[in-house]
């Protein structure tokens, strides 16, 4: 059972930002530094294949200047996997990913993708990186990631946060699966100051990824005071 509860700050649309113009500003590793000073506990960034928001050179300067654990979301493809072992950032979170979405639509199948999805986790835990499967809170696709030797899970909260019927039990249920296979168990997904309480009193859970919310919030309160408000939140619950 998780008695504590960490917060990562995902930056990629502070990259979103500063792409729309091609410069250099808002900087995300300037973001990054300040989220971390506010009591972020690691700073998540997903770089895509068509790098619409966070970029190469992002990744390397996130690696020498931050002093949290760097979670790099990204595909399971070859060239993802062979930049991970390049780099080397505390953790790496698989996800599914299409060209056309705007953000990520759902969680990785790792039932039915699991002899694809092996080689990459297998070369990701030798290069010495925290593989993260982000999947559905399903018993299925749980017991595929234990297969796997994932050894941590990333449940997505979209449906949750969507309001629908049932999913914060599928996710207490998952939570307490994962705590029985002695796996890892992480979430995110769509969480805001409404709607984070609940998934965060899951006791099982150990980490929350929360991005597109706090850097939207930041604008009118400023990222500093959304991140410390945000975990506050979390404690808050997690205590209750």
């Amino acid at each position: 059972m998780t008695l504590s509860l960490r917060l990562g700050v995902n930056i990629d649309h502070v990259a979103t930002v500063r792409n729309a113009r091609g410069g250099a500003h808002p900087d995300p590793v300037a973001a990054a530094l300040a989220a971390i000073e506010a009591g972020a506990d690691g700073i998540t960034a997903h770089i895509r294949e068509d790098r619409r928001h966070i970029r190469d050179e992002d990744m390397w300067r996130l690696r020498a200047e931050i002093s949290v654990p760097l979670n790099m979301e990204m595909a399971a493809t070859p060239e993802m996997v062979a930049m991970a072992c390049a780099l080397r950032p505390h953790a790496a979170c698989l996800v599914p990913e299409r060209r056309a979405e705007l953000t990520t639509e759902g969680g990785l199948d790792a039932a039915g993708q699991a002899e694809s999805l092996r080689p990459a986790v297998d070369q990701l835990l030798a290069a010495g990186i925290r593989v993260s499967l982000f999947i559905d809170p399903s018993p299925r696709q749980l017991e595929a990631a234990a297969n796997l030797r994932a050894p941590v899970v990333e449940l997505h909260t979209g449906r949750y946060a969507e309001g629908v019927a049932g999913e914060l039990e599928r996710l207490a249920e998952a939570a307490r699966l994962a705590h029985r296979l002695g796996v890892e168990c992480h979430a995110g997904h769509g969480l805001t100051y409404a709607n984070v309480g609940q998934v965060a009193a899951l006791s099982e859970i150990a980490e929350l990824n929360i991005g597109h919310f706090l850097v939207g919030q930041a604008i009118f309160d400023g990222l500093p005071a959304t991140v410390r408000k945000m975990k506050s939140l979390m404690i808050q619950a997690r205590a209750g």
